[in-house]
């Protein structure tokens, strides 16, 4: 019997062992919606709690990962409509500790230091660039661009067709050049 099986039977040392096989990649792919690893955290623990609920219902139809996917696709989109707000931090500020603040320090890397810092404003700019286009624009682009899903897969995790993907990326990327432009960076 798989573990899936005796997981749905409310075997909870099964249901353990398909989150600590899973963790990592829920994680990563919270991660990647939140841009937040505070935020990616509580997303991931939100989606093993509904994967628990639901899993009586998970029918063994397409892979597991791509079933906990879905869930992390559809708490990220409730979140998303329950709070429209963005959540943005400096880079040089310190981050508060209990006892003191505690600096950022970025880890030693083969680049210049200054390649290290243009590195960064690009990434952070990308970030920003992408809290400012809609959601279903920045999820279809996460999940095609960074999580490399295709597009069959991304109908599938997202419930629509595949010319709306499609269209949902090819907007996602228009929106992203025009934000990005707008903050003089080329894209």
């Amino acid at each position: 019997m798989d573990l899936i099986t005796k997981a749905q039977q409310n075997n909870l040392e099964a249901f353990e062992q398909l989150v600590l096989g899973y963790q990592d990649r829920v994680y990563s792919h919270c991660l990647h919606l939140t841009m937040n690893p505070e935020d990616a955290q509580d997303l991931a623990q939100d989606v093993f709690v509904q994967a628990f609920k639901g899993l009586r219902s998970f029918r063994k139809e397409s892979d597991f990962g791509t079933w906990l996917h879905r869930i992390a696709v559809n708490q990220w989109i409730n979140h998303c409509r329950r709070t429209r707000k963005v959540v943005t931090f400096s880079i040089d500020e310190p981050l508060p500790g209990r006892d003191s603040d505690m600096l950022r320090e970025l880890a030693a890397t083969e680049e210049s230091p200054q390649e290290n810092v243009e590195r960064q404003e690009l990434k952070a700019q990308l970030q920003e660039a992408l809290q400012k286009i809609p959601d279903e624009y920045r999820l279809a682009l996460v999940l095609r661009e960074i999580e490399g899903y295709n597009y069959e897969e991304i109908a599938s995790l997202l419930e629509c067709s595949l010319g709306t993907v499609k269209s949902r990326i090819n907007r996602g990327r228009k929106a992203l050049k025009k934000e990005l432009d707008k903050s003089g960076m080329k894209a």
